[in-house]
């Protein structure tokens, strides 16, 4: 018997001659599987390679994450850099450092 036709029957019996707790929580149960497959068929990940997918989708993932990462990293190096640069700079010309060059 397949989840659709379990379904089916839970619901049936729900339906007749009212429904006792089990039978409520088999519907939920059937309907949530059912409502799974469903969606991991819409998106692809309903065959045997599914696992390896998901767990390639995840190294992708981190790959990113890790990349963001270093690329905020390097900018906020860069501009702390700049900024410690400017400050040399701003101090050079305030204490008249600026006439050592001529």
């Amino acid at each position: 018997m397949n989840s659709n036709d379990m379904l089916a029957g839970l619901l049936a019996q729900a339906a007749s001659g009212g429904a006792d707790l089990v039978t409520l929580r088999a519907v939920v149960e059937e309907a949530s599987e059912l409502g799974a497959r469903r969606m991991l068929a819409r998106i692809g990940l309903d065959d045997e390679t599914a696992p390896q997918d998901v767990s390639e989708l995840r190294e992708l993932l981190q790959a990113w994450r890790d990349a963001k990462s270093s690329a905020r990293a390097a900018a906020i190096g860069w501009i702390v850099r700049g900024a410690l640069a400017l400050l040399l700079l701003g101090l050079a010309v305030r204490l008249g450092a600026t006439g050592l060059l001529r």
